[in-house]
């Protein structure tokens, strides 16, 4: 398999067909459950109908329903069925979704899945709303988990999303603090989007039956992929490709987020990073041009293959954590195929 290094080629991603079939009828159930404009918001954001409601003939860009996957694929990796997962699924996915539409709003990005952001179409009300709705609709469908887990698995839920909004406003912080060490930078990861990642994983091994071993080294597994993840995907912010990808390429530059590579880079004693620091702190926004050198400065300053390191990094110790859930050999081998999809995707 591949490392992930700046020259290292992008993996195809695994078909999941299977998993779309069985978790959007329950998906879109539960987003059907919500009030009118909410409804219509949501069905928006995942790409289902247009601005007016009516219906999405043919969806060409498809979510990847990566934590949905992970949930289901959770369950049989413990030996239990896919079934078993499927409020998993649907939880993690709403979540996901509630996590987006408010980081639209919070960055300004104005691009999501390859049309305009739900924010940008609906207001910035009806979009914080609608991730308000989606949350609170996740928390009812995981207290409606059947068999004996469902307790267990709201707390998993709870305990997640409070480390979800603390990554959150750290990442918001972060724009502010004149320094931010790697350290600091990959907490902030973790509780971003590697404790939903973990709470996908963990969510699939409780409802499925698994001991508190095995559920433990499913929830390290998705959060150490979470930061993996991440850390890809602040490369792809800067060197990625809008068509590909969906989102704004170079908003996170022109914004002075201080994402991994940036932050790998400010630390720099080079000239590079010297440039780079004063470019960051110059009083006057970026421009276009800004962006442009800022890109060639966080690449020469070494921010680039530092960010891509540590995703391997992480990457090893979610296999190891995998490794300690003893999953069944099937389900090892399509998680194993879906964590480095993600991680080595086009850049």
């Amino acid at each position: 398999m591949s490392q992930v290094t700046g020259s290292s080629p992008s993996v195809a991603f695994p078909r999941l067909g299977w998993v779309e079939d069985l978790l959007v009828p329950a998906l879109r159930a539960a987003v059907e459950a919500l009030p009118d404009v909410e409804r219509r918001v949501a069905g928006y954001h995942r790409g289902w109908v247009e601005a007016d409601g009516t219906p999405v003939q043919v969806v060409s860009q498809r979510s990847k329903a990566i934590r949905p996957a992970l949930a289901l694929l959770s369950a049989m990796a413990v030996g239990g069925s896919a079934g078993d997962a499927l409020s998993g699924a649907v939880v993690v996915e709403l979540v996901h979704d509630f996590t987006l539409l408010h980081d639209d709003v919070i960055d300004g990005d104005a691009l999501r899945r390859h049309r305009p952001a739900a924010w940008s179409v609906f207001g910035t009300p009806a979009a914080v709303l609608t991730g308000d709705a989606l949350m609170v609709t996740a928390m009812r469908v995981v207290t409606e988990a059947p068999g004996p887990r469902a307790a267990a698995a709201v707390r998993e839920l709870v305990t997640a999303l409070l480390e979800l909004v603390e990554g959150q406003s750290l990442d918001v912080a972060f724009e502010k603090t004149p320094a931010v060490s790697a350290a600091q930078y990959l907490a902030m990861a973790e509780g971003k989007t590697g404790s939903l990642m973990g709470c996908a994983c963990a969510l699939g091994g409780l409802l499925a039956g698994a001991d508190d071993e095995r559920v433990a080294g499913l929830r390290e597994f998705g959060r150490r992929l979470g930061v993996a993840f991440q850390c890809a995907d602040d490369v792809l912010g800067i060197w990625g490709r809008t068509t590909r990808s969906g989102k704004p390429v170079g908003a996170d530059l022109a914004a002075r987020k201080k994402s991994l590579p940036v932050v790998a880079a400010l630390a720099g004693a080079c000239p590079a990073a010297e440039r780079l620091r004063e470019l960051y702190e110059a009083p006057r926004p970026l421009d276009e041009q800004d962006v442009v050198t800022a890109r060639e400065l966080v690449e020469k300053a070494g921010g680039r293959q530092a960010a891509l390191d540590v995703a391997h990094r992480e990457m090893s110790a979610a296999l190891r954590a995998l490794s300690c859930a003893r999953p069944t050999a099937d389900a090892y081998r399509q998680m194993q195929e879906i964590a480095w999809a993600m991680i080595c995707r086009d850049r």
